[in-house]
């Protein structure tokens, strides 16, 4: 594919010329900032044939890189091969940034293009500001995708439907009466929405037009008076026009968006995520603007109880269809099935309930050494076939009308070594500690994030991922504004909120373990001095792997919360199994 690039990054070193352009730095985003942008704006996969989530292109007229993190580095250096792209590790002591090698490659005088729809404000002053200081000019609408991009995918026109109230728990209004409310107490007249994931769940819409996030592409706008859905035409069903027009939302096309905001009264005080709203959009509105987190992110973090509801329902589906996986897996282990094999066949057994709506992220099915590539994605060509020995990590996620989805599991194929069973449960005690957590009310992620890590440190090892974000209700898989990790976040953890924990520790050339659950914030214990303290459901049903366990690691404690664990994962799904696959799931189950 990178050498079928070249001439993509040839003709826009020509349009650069034209355009008296010396540099351009293109994102792997669009102007949502989505996690998975559609086709439509995947242009710097165009440009160097790199197609991982995460990685930002930097042309110059006579060099070119692709920066990308430790996740794509094998990836990467496969795909820019004969692209004219060099790989640049990010985070890496001694390589530079994007914005270090321009300063090091460009001469004074020199412009810096970009396309202002696909940087956010943050992003785009923090270029800016670079240029200034180096003395080069900034092009914020340098919009090359359109001059040279000639098979562009046109943007996604499938339909967009109404996520149905009694699934929500909560009506359109109601939301948006809570959103203005937030409006009022930070003297603003409005609210600019440019996430997918936020207009989703605010109107209570929901599409398909990026992967594995069931969203809609949309902006909106919001006011005590006015509500505004801006939307391509074709989009509009006529369910989802009696829906809008039932809550007073009107209809506006799509690129109508910064004509509208162009027209907002000078007077006026609009609200914008400077971290979420694109650089075009912030430098088309003329009126006054004030920089704040979108309300809409803390308010849908919060689950309502129908939502909780609805998450448990996707948990019985979920670990019914990963008992039907996985007793095949164990069947078929010797008859030369492939991790791709794995992806396809848990696929077909969540698609046999009605309210799937695939998966919430490509599925990570990492056998022996894969399994220590964080965020391995396998390929027909990458696959390996599996075997009855070593360990196969599997990190996967269903979307359903209920709720969203997010598991991982280490297991072993056979003959698992006491180096494999040690790190196991290694990794499964800091899980545990985590999900057996109590702590007062305000307590923040970072807080907690030792719990999980506490095992691991006291061998010299860590991980650097973190160990836990936020989860969409039928919406992303990962969304804040929660999180668990080492880096601080503001952000108390509150009751309703619905958190991943995901603990691991990998080992190149050798294994990666990592065990995730998701967990509800529920109540725990008040007092008149203490106050409220908060605690954690486990949300995800399905038994880990004993065979791995080393029992001489494991306290009394330990053994009663996984005891207690997988017998409530037995008593919750053996109403959807059938005889044999209630037996296999007990004998998993069986107390240790």
């Amino acid at each position: 594919m990178s050498k079928e690039t070249f001439p993509h990054l040839e003709a826009l070193r020509d349009l650069m010329r034209s355009k008296h352009i010396d540099a351009v730095i293109i994102p792997g985003t669009d102007p949502h900032q989505s996690e998975y942008p559609s086709e439509h704006w995947k242009f710097r996969d165009y440009v160097s044939g790199f197609t991982g989530s995460n990685g930002t292109a930097v042309v110059t007229l006579d060099d070119a890189g692709l920066w990308t993190d430790s996740r794509y580095f094998l990836q990467a250096a496969e795909q820019l091969e004969g692209s004219g792209f060099t790989l640049r590790k990010e985070n890496i002591p001694g390589e530079p940034t994007v914005l270090e090698w321009l300063g090091e490659v460009l001469d004074e005088d020199a412009v810096v293009g970009v396309d202002g729809r696909l940087f956010s404000l943050i992003e785009a002053n923090r270029i800016e500001m670079f240029c200034a200081q180096n003395g080069f000019m900034f092009a914020p609408d340098f919009r090359a995708a359109e001059a040279i991009w000639t098979d562009r995918p046109a943007r996604p026109m499938n339909p967009a439907f109404v996520h149905d109230e009694a699934l929500a728990g909560e009506d359109v209004d109601s939301k948006i009466s809570r959103v203005v409310d937030a409006l009022d107490a930070a003297d603003a007249d409005g609210l600019l929405i440019t996430a997918l994931d936020e207009i989703a769940w605010l109107l209570n819409l929901r599409g398909s037009d990026v992967d594995y996030t069931p969203v809609v592409i949309a902006f909106a706008y919001v006011s005590a008076d006015e509500r505004v859905l801006f939307i391509d035409s074709e989009k509009v069903t006529s369910e989802v026009k009696d829906h809008l027009k039932k809550y007073g939302v009107k209809i506006k096309d799509y690129d109508d968006i910064e004509k509208f905001l162009g027209k907002i009264s000078s007077t006026a005080t609009v609200m914008v995520d400077p971290n979420r709203v694109s650089d075009a959009l912030g430098q088309a509105m003329i009126c006054n603007k004030t920089y704040m987190a979108s309300p809409v992110i803390a308010l849908k973090g919060v689950k309502n109880e129908c939502q909780i509801a609805g998450f448990r329902q996707a948990m019985l589906y979920d670990g019914a269809a990963m008992v039907r996986m996985m007793m095949w897996l164990e069947q078929n282990v010797a008859n030369g099935i492939t991790e791709m094999d794995v992806d396809h066949r848990l696929q077909q057994e969540r698609a046999a309930y009605a309210s799937n709506r695939g998966d919430s992220f490509h599925m990570i099915a990492g056998y022996k050494d894969h399994g220590a590539i964080v965020h391995y994605e396998a390929t027909d060509e990458s696959a390996y076939t599996l075997a009855p020995e070593g360990l196969l990590l599997i990190d996967t996620g269903g979307q359903y009308l209920e709720g969203t989805t997010d598991i991982t599991r280490t297991i072993s194929l056979g003959n698992p070594t006491a180096a494999e069973k040690h790190d196991y449960t290694l990794i499964l005690k800091g899980h545990l500690a985590l999900a057996r957590a109590v702590f007062p009310k305000g307590t923040m992620g970072v807080q907690l994030d030792v719990l999980a890590r506490g095992p691991l440190w006291n061998e010299g090892m860590t991980y650097l991922h973190g160990t836990g974000h936020g989860v969409g209700h039928f919406l992303g898989c990962h969304e804040g504004p929660q999180s668990i990790r080492m880096e601080a976040n503001p952000t108390p953890l509150e009751l309703g909120m619905v958190t991943s924990n995901e603990p691991g520790i990998y080992k190149t050339g050798e294994y990666g373990i990592r065990t995730e659950n998701l967990l509800l914030c529920v109540p725990a214990c008040s007092n008149e001095e203490w106050g409220e303290f908060y605690k954690f459901e486990s949300l995800t049903l399905f038994p880990y792997d004993t065979t791995l366990m080393d029992m001489d690691m494991l306290s009394r404690e330990e053994v009663k919360q996984i005891n207690d664990y997988h017998a409530m994962v037995c008593e919750r799904l053996r109403p959807l199994l059938s005889a044999d696959e209630a037996q296999w799931l007990e004998q998993k189950c069986k107390s240790i």
